[in-house]
């Protein structure tokens, strides 16, 4: 390729870069969807980490302001307390407010926050001593901090952190055994894709 070939075809693809480099930025009126690989840690120490898939479907209603629904697979959490041992599986809900703060710039790092609402169902408890255990069902809130990476102008690199209250009352042979604080920290990262 002759050094004119080149040098065309690298100016042509930077006016391409710096032409699409507004669309690059989230604004009014934006779908997304994200899918991550999480880990959750919880916060009790009798409690196992666990990882699993995460997704999420948001809407911007506002160039810096958006809300998203998120969820995940099952988590299935071994724990082993007080001589007991067993395990459980949740599956979070969160509904979140999204603040964007470089969003409608031309920016292609878009960083976020949000706040909200999450909802914990708990199933399939069971203890290695053939006992019965149900967990009741949580609510709590839910804060979250990440970052969309954009490489073209819909399809993004996606990474967060999130803390959740989550807790739980717990009832052994339909007795209470008391409650158990969970509030996982989840960290993840994926793909983001808007439209």
């Amino acid at each position: 390729m002759t050094k004119t070939k080149l040098f065309s075809a690298l100016v042509l693809a930077g006016t391409c870069a710096f032409g699409t480099q507004a669309a690059l930025a989230y604004d009014a009126g934006d779908f997304f969807v994200r899918g991550d690989i999480a880990k959750s840690d919880m916060d009790d120490s009798h409690v196992d980490d666990e990882s699993g898939f995460m997704g999420s479907i948001g809407y911007l209603f506002h160039d810096k302001m958006g809300v998203a629904l998120s969820s995940s697979e099952k988590f299935e959490h071994d724990f082993s307390a007080n001589g007991v041992d067993g395990d459980f599986e949740q599956r979070p809900i969160n509904l979140t407010l999204q603040y964007y703060p470089l969003g409608g710039t031309d920016s292609r790092v878009q960083p976020y926050a949000g706040a909200g609402v999450n909802y914990t169902k708990f199933s399939s408890e069971n203890l290695a001593n053939g006992q019965s255990a149900d967990m009741d069902e949580s609510w709590g809130a839910v804060g979250e901090l990440g970052v969309d990476l954009f490489v073209t102008e819909n399809l993004a690199f996606n990474g967060f952190a999130s803390y959740t209250d989550v807790d739980s009352d717990i009832d052994i042979n339909g007795s209470s055994a008391g409650s158990v604080d969970l509030d996982p920290v989840t960290v993840g990262g994926g793909l983001s894709y808007r439209f």
